[in-house]
């Protein structure tokens, strides 16, 4: 595909899963929001409707096998081709009406990812759980990898191709937004984020996230990524907390040595060394380990630069695509 910069295609992306009750609103929301994109609906083996009547409202619709949203992505993400990304969830829960301004903000500003951020106006729509869970994950984020999002839970994004075409999505389910955030903030990308509405689900659509199940697996994939991404403090870590069990393992033993000159427990003082050789050997880990991410992230930059990004000929052709005036929900950051 030649991608003509004067005429870049836009790819609406909906990942569904029992959407039966929701799924034509929001196919017809996107739609009316952006008439010229290509809206695909990725069925994830759905028990009821969703795949007749998202075909109905005009969606290209197609099955990705594997379970779970993560698989969906990367699947959506592999398959479709186009300049620039819409992703949304097929639940009517997010406001399409923003989208118009979300994809000339990214085109104008350079920008490859740009975060909805909900604000939730229903007192159902967003869950109490959730929220406390988002919060605390955001801020776990921000100490673990130096900044964050607002929303990193966020299901609404808009997307450049190189930011797309360049990410390698490894997570299989709910924790692929934590994933996308984190690909963001390693390459340094330009990014954005933009208050939009969250609203309740239509009658007969119901929420299939847990918030403690869910939650677990997001914390344990940012530990993961921790590991990945930043070895040498991980592993150093655990070396200096070996270090500090070893030591005061050791101090009885230096006490009675000094007093006896003797060193009764020897097993202890076994062990000690042994905790001090584990521990200098995870800092010698984190060290190697250091030097290959170092040399996989410049590879995945490489990647991320060979694909070109939103240009100012492509804005000229989405402000024609916005079928209302461009106008931001009050308090967006744009």
């Amino acid at each position: 595909m030649d991608h003509d910069r004067a005429s870049p295609t836009i790819a609406v992306l909906l990942p569904c899963y029992n959407e039966e009750a929701a799924i034509a609103q929001t196919v017809a929301g996107f739609r009316a929001a952006l008439p010229h994109a290509t809206i695909y609906v990725y069925d994830n083996n759905s028990r009821d409707r969703t795949v007749e009547v998202a075909r109905a409202a005009g969606a290209v619709v197609r099955t990705e096998r594997m379970q779970g949203k993560g698989n969906v992505v990367r699947r959506m993400f592999a398959d479709v081709d186009a300049d620039l990304y819409v992703m949304a969830d097929g639940d009517a829960t997010y406001d399409p009406d923003i989208a118009p301004n979300l994809v000339v903000r990214l085109v104008s500003e350079g920008l490859d990812m740009i975060v909805g951020t909900r604000v939730h106006e229903a007192a159902d729509a967003y869950r109490r759980g959730h929220v406390l869970g988002n919060r605390a994950m955001t801020s776990l984020l921000a100490r673990l990898f130096g900044r964050s999002f607002t929303d990193i839970f966020s299901g609404y994004r808009i997307f450049s191709r190189r930011f797309v075409k360049s990410f390698p999505a490894l997570s299989a389910g709910f924790e692929i937004e934590t994933e996308i955030s984190v690909h963001a903030l390693e390459l340094k990308m330009p990014v954005g984020e933009a208050e939009t509405r969250y609203l309740a689900r239509p009658e007969g659509s119901a929420s299939k996230l847990n918030t403690y199940r869910d939650g677990l697996r997001i914390a344990r994939t940012i530990a993961t990524l921790y590991r990945i991404e930043r070895p040498l403090w991980f592993f150093g870590a655990v070396g200096l907390l070996l270090t500090a069990v070893a030591l005061l393992l050791s101090i009885p033993l230096f006490i009675t040595y000094a007093q006896t000159g003797l060193v009764p427990r020897l097993p202890t003082a076994i062990l000690a060394m042994g905790l001090v050789i584990v521990a200098v050997l995870n800092l010698f880990a984190g060290l190697v380990l250091d030097t290959v991410v170092r040399g996989r992230r410049e590879m995945k930059r490489l990647a991320y630069l060979a694909v070109p990004g939103p240009s100012a000929t492509a804005e000229m052709k989405a402000v024609a695509l916005a079928p209302t005036p461009l106008h931001a929900p009050a308090g967006a950051p744009m």
